[in-house]
């Protein structure tokens, strides 16, 4: 079986700021978003190979991260007509019959990046595609059973398109968001530390910790070795720290254990076809697949 682990909180903001017209229910809220969610969840069951399925909510844009940095990423300035937005689109997605996680304490690709892990060791799992463009969640990717899946793009990156794509393996990826930074999540990373430095320390040493701090020992060439290791020495402890923000817990309490507990059964009826007349969505039920 495959298995399909989506990240709804990009797929509620990638349609919020699509350039299709807004929609609004009969009480005049804003539904885009949610309208937006639900038909690229139905194209995905349309789809198939899609039979198991698993999708993950920022239920609160906040987590144990910004416990342990003030400048990681919140809902500040998210729109308030998106945010209002996620209660509802968990609901639909509940009633589409798919697996819904909705996360406070963590995030989803805290989710996404857990489940993958656990249920990827299962026999009967032949590939499990983590449906985001996240670059976390490449940490994650596992030869070609574990990959990451673009929609959009049409892309799917396993390992060796990891490496392709940063230069160094899925292991290495949260050190490398910690010295390059990752802007989306709001970690600054080390300054003079550009993507193809990085890439070549630590394909050579292999973690933060590994890189000699006496750049005349380096044995691999960087341009500006000795500012980078004087950087990277000032800010030692902002690095193992953002190392940390990068990194995904694996340790998320999940309800779905075995595989066969995402198995997409169909849309649940008549849930779904209350909600798109309650709320102005009735044109999904004129594409909804069977299972």
């Amino acid at each position: 079986m495959n298995i399909h682990l989506v990240d709804g909180t990009y797929e509620l903001f990638r349609a919020h700021y699509s350039p299709r017209p807004g929609r609004t229910a009969p009480d005049g809220a804003d539904v885009k978003a949610v309208h937006g969610l639900a038909q690229s969840l139905i194209a995905l069951l349309g789809q198939p190979d899609v039979t198991h399925v698993g999708v993950a909510f920022d239920t609160v844009i906040r987590s144990f991260r910004n416990d342990l940095f003030a400048g990681y990423k919140t809902g500040d300035g998210v729109e308030p007509a998106l945010l209002a937005q996620f209660p509802l689109a968990e609901v639909v997605t509940a009633a589409l019959g798919l697996t819904v996680w909705p996360m406070v304490e963590f995030e989803a690709d805290d989710a996404i990046a857990a489940a993958a892990v656990r249920l990827a060791a299962a026999p009967e799992v032949m590939r499990v595609a983590l449906c985001s463009p996240d670059k976390d969640l490449a940490q994650v990717v596992s030869g070609k059973r574990v990959v990451m899946l673009d929609r959009r793009k049409g892309e799917v990156i396993d390992e060796a398109g990891v490496v392709a794509k940063f230069g160094v393996p899925p292991s290495a990826i949260p050190d490398y968001l910690a010295l390059v930074g990752d802007a989306a999540d709001g970690i600054p990373g080390i300054p003079r530390w550009g993507a193809r430095s990085t890439a070549a320390l630590l394909t050579r040493y292999g973690s933060i910790d590994g890189i000699p701090a006496d750049a005349g020992v380096w044995d691999v060439k960087v341009r500006g070795a000795a500012s980078l290791a004087r950087a990277l020495a000032a800010q030692w402890d902002d690095a193992l720290l953002y190392r940390r923000l990068a990194t995904l817990r694996l340790d998320v309490p999940l309800p779905e254990t075995e595989p066969a507990q995402l198995r997409w059964a169909g849309v649940r009826q008549p849930d779904f076809a209350d909600l798109c007349q309650s709320r102005g969505l009735e044109s999904l039920l004129n594409r909804l697949p069977e299972p």
